[in-house]
């Protein structure tokens, strides 16, 4: 996660790139907000996606509260509130996903620079504290910081082996087995594992398949990011076998796609799935992204293919969208050249026009000048249509909304749609009316004024 966090987002801009981009379909970003370290298992029909929120614009000296994001297809997303109360005021990174183990889901973030545990009943929380708070008197971390054998205790990847065995590995190579209770650590089972390629290391992936335990762990940063492996046919502590090209995840310059990062592994039967951090805009204004994993016929893993399209969606669950015309705001922020760290090969500008919110992608929206009190949003359907729900994607969501919605036939005379004077903290903001409309206004009441998508169905 952190490596002096100037990572990752992928705001490719309005360009004619991304244009042509979501002609071609493209599903990458998969979310529409600025999040990291991405964890996503799927419980029952649902994928949860487990992340760190971004976009606070204070580096690590602040940190987006805890969201949890859900899907039944991995393209619709949503979130409603916070999942974990208790760190809604803390620095909250890197919360991996959570383990099943007799009825309760056990859940390993990392919150003010330690590694916690966390329980609930459900995977969708609300999650409490295994023991203490975080108050300087009564805070039980499971691991901290300043771990041991030289090790640093963020980014915990919990592996519960067929045994039903739990392991707990964490950033600088660090590993151990949990005990039974799945708060405590085997502190005698503390280990450093052995990798092909020293440096600092984070973001540890660990996962089994036929037999193989793989063991993913980053090196670098900034557009420099990526992923290296090893597998064992012993036990997940090794011995391990380091393949010839270890190296399954690197900047790709043709794609413009940079430093993948901190993220995880997660399978559909024998489908896997690689999701991943790109560098973005670095600092934390990053986003999540997904490829698929494919595997050699002797284990291996093949080298992974970062791409814009990404994984295709179950059948969309959301029908019935209207195609809107055409939109306008009531001001755009500036447009934003993206600077390199490291690598001058990369060639992005962020631009914010309205338009950038009927695009169909995440990685692109509509944000007004900061001077702009009374920003608005307007689209025009085309002609007097029928529409039964409204669906805005706001920009900084983690943070609340509050908005007013009407509509008009003719441009001129407005009605109330929906909206709501107080805040509330979620995505997408539903509004639902069955009315004949050709425009649509949203104004901004408190919140950041900005969006990343804004659908109308019929």
């Amino acid at each position: 996660m952190i490596k002096k966090i100037l990572l990752l987002s992928c705001l490719f801009g309005f360009s004619i790139q991304s244009l042509q981009a979501q002609k071609n379909g493209n599903n990458n970003p998969i979310i529409p907000d600025l999040i990291a370290d991405p964890s996503i298992v799927q419980f029952g029909d649902t994928f949860y996606c487990y992340a760190t929120t971004d976009g606070y614009n204070a580096g690590l000296a602040t940190a987006g509260p805890p969201v949890l994001w859900s899907s039944k297809d991995l393209k619709n997303w949503s979130f409603n509130g916070f999942y974990f109360p208790a760190a809604e005021k803390q620095l909250f990174w890197a919360p991996s996903y959570p383990v099943k183990v007799k009825d309760k889901y056990y859940y390993y973030p990392t919150v003010n620079h330690d590694i916690y545990v966390a329980v609930a009943d459900s995977p969708a929380g609300p999650f409490m504290l295994a023991k203490g708070d975080f108050s300087k008197e009564n805070t039980f971390p499971l691991l901290k910081m300043d771990a041991p054998k030289g090790t640093k205790g963020i980014d915990a990847e919990v592996f519960i082996d067929d045994d039903q065995k739990p392991y707990l590995f964490w950033a600088q190579r660090g590993a151990g087995r949990l005990n039974p209770d799945m708060i405590s650590l085997d502190t005698a089972s503390i280990t450093k594992i052995s990798t092909k390629r020293g440096g600092y290391s984070e973001g540890p992936i660990v996962f089994k398949r036929k037999g193989i335990y793989y063991y993913l762990y980053t090196l670098s940063g900034h557009e420099n990011y990526v992923y290296a492996y090893q597998y064992s046919k012993v036990s997940p502590f090794g011995p391990f076998i380091y393949p010839e090209e270890d190296i399954i995840a690197k900047t790709d310059v043709k794609e413009q796609i940079y430093g993948p990062g901190h993220g995880n592994v997660f399978h559909i039967k024998d489908d896997y799935y690689f999701t991943y951090l790109e560098f973005g805009r670095s600092s934390t204004n990053r986003q999540a992204w997904i490829d698929k994993m494919e595997f050699n016929e002797d284990g291996t893993i093949k080298p992974i293919r970062l791409t814009n399209k990404g994984v295709d969606p179950f059948p969309s669950l959301a029908k019935n969208e209207v195609t809107i015309q055409s939109a306008e705001a009531s001001s755009t922020l500036p447009d934003f050249k993206v600077p390199y760290v490291k690598d001058k090969t990369i060639n992005r500008t962020e631009t914010y026009s309205a338009q950038n919110a009927l695009d169909g992608s995440n990685g692109t929206r509509w944000l007004a000048e900061t001077k702009d009190t009374t920003a608005t949003f307007m689209v025009n359907l085309g002609k007097k249509t029928a529409i039964k729900k409204v669906a805005s994607y706001f920009v900084k969501p983690t943070a609340g909304h509050a908005y007013e919605l009407t509509y008009s036939v003719d441009g001129k005379n407005w009605k109330p749609y929906g909206g709501h004077a107080e805040i509330k903290v979620q995505s997408p903001h539903i509004d639902e009316r069955s009315v004949k409309a050709q425009y649509l206004k949203l104004t901004f009441l408190k919140g950041t004024p900005g969006l990343w998508e804004f659908k109308v169905y019929k």
